[in-house]
C-alpha cells in the first residue's frame, strides 16, 4: 500500500499490524497532516453486528478528549474497506519499552500511572 492514496489520504509507511488489522502512517493531503490509518481486516467488516458495535464505539471515542489517547479523526469507507483515521502518535511504543530491557522503578510507576490515568478517563467516558 505503500505510495498509494486512500480517498485523500497517500500511505507512507507501515506502523504495524494486529488482530484490528494493519495500522498505517499516511499524509492527509487536504490538511496536511501526518494521521494513523488503522485499516479493518475484511473478515470484521463482514460481520455486521461487529461492525455497528465497532462504529458505535468509534463515535463515543471521537468525541472523547485525553492526552494520553490518540484521537479519532474519521471514519473512512472506501471501495469497501473500512479504516479509522486517527491520530498519529510519535515515540516509542509500550512493547518497545519493554523489549529494550528493565526499567528504572520510578519510571515504570510513572508508565503504570499514565495509563491507569488513560484508562479511568475512557472508562468515565462509557
Amino acid at each position: 500500500m505503500i505510495g498509494q492514496t486512500v480517498a485523500h489520504y497517500k500511505i507512507l509507511d507501515k506502523l504495524g499490524e494486529g488482530g484490528m488489522g494493519e495500522v498505517w502512517r499516511a499524509e492527509d493531503t487536504k490538511l496536511g497532516r501526518e494521521v494513523a490509518i488503522k485499516v479493518l481486516p475484511d473478515g470484521f467488516t463482514a460481520d455486521a453486528e461487529r461492525l455497528a458495535r465497532f462504529e458505535r464505539e468509534a463515535r463515543v471515542l471521537a468525541a472523547f478528549e485525553h492526552p494520553r489517547i490518540a484521537s479519532i479523526y474519521g471514519l473512512e469507507d472506501v471501495d469497501d474497506r473500512k479504516f479509522l483515521v486517527m491520530q498519529l502518535a510519535e515515540g516509542e511504543t509500550l512493547a518497545e519499552r519493554i523489549d529494550a530491557g528493565p526499567t528504572a522503578v520510578d519510571q515504570a510507576v510513572k508508565i503504570a500511572l499514565q495509563i491507569a490515568e488513560a484508562l479511568e478517563a475512557a472508562h468515565e467516558k462509557g
